[in-house]
């Protein structure tokens, strides 16, 4: 089965990601969870983007806060399509450290960033690109996309 990765530097980092693992199980989505610190654990972040891959995940959503190294390293390792979340952390500030140090990736290690605290869109953006290649998974986008249309037209008719 085709699995999402969802990792975090800190269970601090999980209310945010929650969401995230919230939507992919709503599409029947398989979610990895983990704990992989880029900096307290080196050796697992290692051994996590050298070989998700091969446990059958096909998109790693990356939280992180502060420096936010955690997407970056993962998608310079890893052959997978990654999506960094910045999230705002208590020592973060303002949480554009971790917004730049996601978006602002070199030439050639691209992490596809999604904004501050928005770990949804970060399980929408891995529902999408999985539906590229899987037809269930993509009419699910489509309905999903229906609906928000339809939300859309039920606020209009309440002007």
């Amino acid at each position: 089965m085709t699995k999402v990765g969802v990792i975090m530097g800190s269970k601090s980092d999980l209310p945010v990601m929650q969401d995230a693992i919230d939507f992919l199980k709503t599409f029947d989505i398989e979610v990895e969870v983990d704990i992989v610190s880029a900096h307290r654990t080196p050796d697992l972040l290692m051994e996590y983007g050298k070989n998700a891959h091969k446990r059958g995940i096909r998109v790693v959503i990356a939280g992180a806060g502060g420096a936010a190294h955690l997407p970056g390293m993962i998608a310079a390792l890893s052959p997978l399509p990654v999506i960094g979340v910045p999230v705002k952390s208590r020592n973060s500030i303002d949480g554009w450290d971790s917004i730049l140090s996601i978006l602002q990736m070199p030439g050639g290690v691209p992490v596809a960033t999604v904004a501050l605290d928005g770990a949804k869109n970060a399980g929408i953006l891995a529902a999408q690109i999985l539906g590229a290649n899987d037809d269930s998974i993509l009419n699910k986008i489509i309905d999903y996309k229906t609906e928000l249309a339809e939300k859309v037209e039920n606020m209009r008719k309440d002007i």
